[in-house]
């Protein structure tokens, strides 16, 4: 009888069981991962509502605007008010020249010919000459298509190429169209097209990879089986949770990051530790066991730390990370029990045939003990100068992340895209500063339409043209009732940047309380993309320090009671905020300095995405322990079965630096992809993970922490005497070694 079945290690447990009952495991999972994800579609993902996805003032303004009725279909359901523009410009003539003022009149006649285009304003109309510009070279035409964006985007396209027939009519003048409909659908085709090249590139790469890391083509499979299926049953699981946690349009590509990363990092922490016990002298059985009970375990551990990072979301208070936060919660407990359970039972099934494919040339590489050579060699020469190495190491660290002291945080606009369909948005910014994202101020009263109020909106208007932080044309709209208005008024600047945040402070500090704010009765607030970025990056300073204090103790805890050793613990968490720091570091050179603009292909705006700081912190922090708990598993085990501390240290960093490297490769391979897409916000993301993880398993893992725990000794172990009450959760033995026949 073997020593685990009655083992309290719940991995070794599992894994037993799985090993045991293969068929119910295997089939048992694809069965889970078919009906979660027939049942997912069915469902469907419920989206958040972007009219009440924003956080503080822009917050307040868009409740005032839905609940006015100006976002509401037919049906009375929120809708995302839809908005389009024809831009006519000529760089010889002005509008007021007869040729000019004929192309306007050709567009008015084509969109008038469509049912579907309302509420069309033309600069040729009485009391619209704010929509030709300053220099009298451009002129705009707005119109609002009829329907939700689903369906303005069925016929949008019919609407574009008979305004690019305008422009085939007229020689010498630009005539091209832009607004929320046509432009998104071609940000979201471009993006998905992105995503879909990055897919079809990172499932090839990822095998290759493996292939290399493991030496055969059937062990290199299973970690990409565990991780696409992970990713799929999670998907469908969302779609259950997104009906009390609406999700991210986003939500997609950080489950298939997160699941690739753990799927593999898990896989490969139980497939090496098994091929290893198998190297070891062990039947097949008995090295499956030792697996189940070393790495298997080092996997619940991790996954538990990561699900505990994942959830400090939850204190964001974005609903946007609160989605991040259910997500990446299901995909990585998906994986977690699939590497517990399917992981094994495929492995007993196969047995040494996890070796059909082999690549002979990897061998040469490891050692016969598993260890890697090459980490071997480095990790010698640490531990014979681990005070050079910490200094060293530490030092590297600190460099890389000095810049983060420097993070500027904004909402990324146009200049993020880089697609041929924001040029025409660049077009329209450039001779219309801030009027495809104009600040909007929502107005409610008794009765807007009252003379006091008015008088207040006409007073806001001249002011603020007259400040030159504003622009022409400012928009004001009533709805039915004549409780709520609606100002629109562009900005200086990109947006997020210097100048439109200068402008948002006039708005919002002088100008609406000389003016609205002098009227008894009138309740205001702003929104639009330049408060909407304001008042996330203020929301997040509040919650950061909820969100890290979240993650940070309770790791602290776990990592306590999983090691009974305060200085691990406390160590643990340094060197991942140290990894951390220095990917934040990496990110503001790369991205706000500009460094990688012309090799990544984009446009600084002189900031970080506002959601990336937290996001990171938090995937970074729970795959930053996946490493540091399986790398401190081995050393415990090692410790616990009478090596010297030092003899611990060497054994366990040697025999998992090759696997941690390996893991680190494929997620680095994984994440990298993500710079293929045209959107700055995913490049920020894919850099930002690949950097850290890559710093991680290389500088911290490898270095800094044997160094450190070197310099430590025994006192790596320390636990006060008034903890010795924390419960053993420490490494338990694996069965002792099985000779095999030698037939095997």
């Amino acid at each position: 009888m073997s020593p685990l079945k009655h083992s309290k290690n719940l991995a070794a447990r599992m894994g037993r069981w799985s090993a045991g009952h293969w068929k119910t495991a295997v089939f048992g999972w694809l069965a889970f991962v078919v009906v979660a994800a027939f049942l997912g579609m069915q469902i469907g993902t419920k989206s958040i509502d972007q009219n009440d996805a924003n956080v503080g003032q822009s917050r307040a303004a868009d409740r005032i605007i839905n609940d006015a009725g100006f976002n509401l279909d037919k049906n009375g359901e929120n809708i995302k008010v839809q908005g389009e523009m024809v831009l006519v410009q000529s760089k010889t003539l002005s509008a007021k020249d007869p040729a000019f003022k004929a192309v306007i009149k050709d567009v008015e006649r084509t969109l008038a010919r469509f049912p579907q285009v309302r509420e069309l304003r033309s600069p040729l109309a009485p009391g619209e000459a704010d929509l030709i510009s300053k220099d009298g070279h451009s002129a705009l035409l707005q119109y609002t298509p009829t329907g939700t964006y689903e369906e303005a985007v069925l016929y949008i396209d019919t609407i574009v190429a008979a305004v690019d027939n305008v422009e085939s009519r007229h020689a010498g003048f630009l005539v091209d169209e832009t607004g929320s409909v046509s432009t998104q659908k071609a940000v979201q085709s471009s993006i998905q097209g992105g995503l879909k090249t990055a897919g079809l590139v990172s499932i090839p790469l990822t095998i290759i990879i493996l292939m290399i890391v493991l030496g055969s083509l059937v062990a290199a499979l299973i970690p990409l089986l565990l991780g696409i299926t992970s990713v799929v049953a999670a998907s469908g699981l969302i779609a259950f949770a997104s009906q009390g946690v609406p999700m991210s349009e986003n939500i997609m590509e950080v489950v298939l990051l997160v699941g690739l990363a753990v799927g593999v990092d898990y896989s490969l922490f139980y497939l090496r530790r098994e091929r290893e016990e198998r190297r070891a002298g062990r039947s097949e059985g008995a090295a499956l066991e030792a697996a189940a009970a070393t790495s298997g375990r080092a996997v619940l551990v991790s996954g538990v730390t990561v699900l505990i990072a994942m959830a400090g979301m939850f204190l964001s208070g974005s609903k946007e990370f609160m989605s991040f936060s259910v997500g990446t919660m299901i995909v990585v407990a998906v994986a977690m029990v699939g590497s517990l359970t399917v992981l094994p039972a495929l492995l007993s099934k196969l047995g040494d045939r996890v070796e059909k494919g082999r690549i002979p040339f990897v061998h040469r590489f490891r050692r016969g003990s598993g260890e890697s050579r090459v980490w071997g060699s480095i990790l010698d020469a640490v531990l014979r100068r681990p005070v050079v190495s910490a200094l060293a190491a530490g030092a590297v660290l600190v460099a890389l992340a000095v810049p983060a002291l420097g993070m500027h945080t904004t909402q990324t606009g146009t200049e993020g895209i880089r697609i041929a369909a924001i040029e025409p948005v660049e077009r329209v910014i450039k001779a219309y500063p801030g009027t495809p994202e104009p600040a909007v101020v929502a107005i409610k009263a008794a009765d807007v339409n009252a003379a006091p109020v008015r008088e207040a909106i006409a007073e806001l208007e001249r002011k603020a043209l007259a400040t030159g932080q504003m622009n022409a044309p400012i928009d004001v709209t009533t709805n039915p009732d004549g409780t709520v208005a609606k100002v629109e008024i562009p900005l200086d600047g990109k947006g997020t940047d210097d100048a439109s945040n200068a402008a948002l402070a006039t708005l919002r500090g002088t100008l609406l309380p000389q003016t609205l704010g002098q009227v008894d009765g009138v309740e205001y607030a702003v929104t639009g993309l330049t408060a909407n970025s304001k008042d996330f990056n203020e929301s997040q300073v509040k919650a950061i320090p909820l969100v890290f204090g979240f993650v940070l103790l309770l790791a602290f805890g776990l990592l306590l009671a999983t090691f009974r050793s305060i200085v691990i613990a406390v160590k643990a968490i340094i060197l991942n905020l140290l990894s951390v720091a220095a990917a934040y570091g990496m990110l503001v050179a790369t991205f706000q300095w500009g460094w990688g603009e012309n090799l990544l292909d984009f446009q600084s705006n002189g900031g970080i995405a506002n959601w990336l700081p937290v996001f990171l912190f938090v995937i970074l922090f729970g795959l930053s322990m996946d490493y540091h708990v399986f790398i401190l598993s081995r050393i415990r085990e090692a410790y616990d079965r009478g090596l010297s501390t030092d003899e611990a240290i060497a054994h366990g960093i040697k025999t998992t630096a090759g696997t941690v490297t390996s893991a680190a490769v494929v997620m680095v391979g994984v994440f990298s992809v993500f710079t293929l897409l045209p959107y700055v916000d995913l490049k920020e993301m894919g850099i930002g993970l690949a950097a850290a993880v890559l710093i991680d398993a290389t500088i911290v893992r490898a270095v800094l922490l044997p160094a450190s725990m070197k310099l430590l000794g025994d006192s790596n172990w320390y636990l006060p005497k008034w903890l010795q009450w924390l419960p053993r959760l420490e490494h338990e033995s694996a069965p002792a070694a099985t000779p095999v026949p030698a037939s095997a």
